[in-house]
């Protein structure tokens, strides 16, 4: 598992702690390790921008991002290339599911806003592993939607930097951002690479 240094009630799941979305018997094994409940907070993820909150586990429904203020209730989404980002408030934490459809659809700044809007302003966030602008080859389709923001694959086509989009727009915060490619790193999985599907989590918790 990855746990940002100095950052506390955040961590990213790698391959080798199994396959969180799918497999409960990993899933309560991750939770034990790091002492939480085995039943977190859940949302069905859609590429889009909808923030949910919760005050108990279990599935809040479709939506791409989901904060809680209760204390030890574990929120999380899922990733296999997608990026997984944690906000975290004096009072909440929140998770969101950002691939290049949710950063279009600004999911990461609707969670923040709306954890703002309620008296919970995040103070710093953390960016787990995703896939690298090394990696990600995209079509004119997607790199015209992110002017700021090309990029060029390791073998020379197209690419965006969705790590450094996502990032740029937390830098005024306290920011942890994983350098790891979920493409070519072999601890992590990659639904571009292999179609997997196992997927990691991004989770966060109010400490």
């Amino acid at each position: 598992m990855i746990r940002p240094p100095g950052v506390d009630g955040v961590v990213f799941s790698e391959s080798s702690d199994g396959d969180i979305r799918n497999d409960p018997v990993a899933r309560v094994r991750l939770s034990a390790t790091l002492g939480l409940p085995a039943e977190w907070a859940t949302v069905r993820q859609a590429h889009g921008g909808r923030v949910v909150h919760v005050d108990d586990p279990g599935d809040a429904g479709e939506a791409d991002a989901v904060w809680t203020t209760v204390p030890g209730l574990p929120v999380a989404v899922f990733t296999a290339d997608c990026f997984g980002v944690v906000l975290l408030a004096q009072g909440a934490t929140g998770v969101a599911h950002a691939g290049w459809r949710g950063a279009v659809a600004g999911v990461v700044r609707e969670l923040r806003s709306e954890m703002t809007e309620h008296g919970q302003a995040p103070t710093m966030a953390a960016v787990g592993p995703g896939i690298g602008s090394c990696c990600f080859e995209v079509g004119s389709e997607v790199s015209v939607l992110f002017p700021e923001d090309a990029g060029e694959t390791l073998w020379g086509t197209v690419s965006v930097d969705l790590r450094g989009s996502i990032a740029r727009h937390l830098s005024e915060i306290g920011l942890w951002v994983s350098d790891r490619c979920t493409y070519h790193d072999d601890g992590l999985f990659s639904h571009r690479k292999d179609a997997t599907a196992h997927r990691l989590a991004a989770v966060g918790w109010l400490a």
